[in-house]
């Protein structure tokens, strides 16, 4: 069977496209340092001018929105990864956590939450993503690898404390990250501990914070 190899985008769309590669990472670095930060710090980070910002996105919000989208997206890509490999659950999931700390899940919760409307194609992603996490750690429970009382609201909580650990520079900090996340994979793969005090976080108090 014949497969056909997509046409080359010209040199402006592709320029554009790495513009707005260029524009998303820089968002995601300048909105983790200071959700406050104006528009304008990032295409200054990105290196671009404002008007080829504003030609992709219309707001401040609108860029937040497209950031949080994609957020879940890389999120949601992971998960399915882990849920497909067939080998040791525990390896599966030990290294979805590490690669989701890499590639900042839930580095910007903490930081945006409430400073931008979520629509409602945002707020049904969330619960995919709500509903195939549910899916990975009660496969971890079944293969008695996982405390039984830890929930998608735990590892929502346990990434975005993760990324608050700022300590030095990217090096330094990415270090100190994966060496709590060790520590946090230790005490998850105790299936058969004390239950924890209190329930975990439930999906309307992680979704209310986007309302506030």
């Amino acid at each position: 069977m014949e497969t056909t190899t997509p046409a080359p985008m010209s040199g402006r769309k592709a320029q554009a496209a790495r513009n707005d590669e260029l524009i998303r990472e820089a968002a995601r670095a300048v909105f983790t340092a200071d959700p406050g930060a104006p528009i304008a710090a990032v295409a200054e980070h990105a290196g671009v001018g404002i008007s080829a910002l504003y030609r992709r996105y219309k707001s401040k919000e609108d860029l937040l929105q497209k950031l949080a989208d994609d957020g879940m997206d890389r999120y949601l890509a992971e998960v399915e990864a882990a849920l497909a490999d067939d080998g040791d659950p525990w390896e599966a999931f030990a290294a979805f956590m590490r690669r989701c700390l890499d590639i900042g899940a839930g580095s910007l919760t903490m930081r945006l939450a409430g400073s931008f409307p979520v629509t409602d194609a945002m707020s049904a992603k969330g619960r995919e993503v709500h509903i195939a996490t549910t899916r990975l750690l009660d496969r971890l429970k079944e293969a008695g690898a996982l405390r039984r009382d830890i929930e998608v609201g735990d590892v929502s909580v346990m990434l975005e404390y993760l990324h608050g650990i700022r300590i030095g520079g990217d090096e330094r900090m990415n270090r100190l990250q994966h060496r709590y996340l060790a520590l946090m994979l230790d005490s998850l793969h105790l299936a058969g501990a004390e239950e924890l005090p209190g329930p975990p976080p439930t999906w309307q108090e992680l979704r209310g914070r986007y309302d506030d």
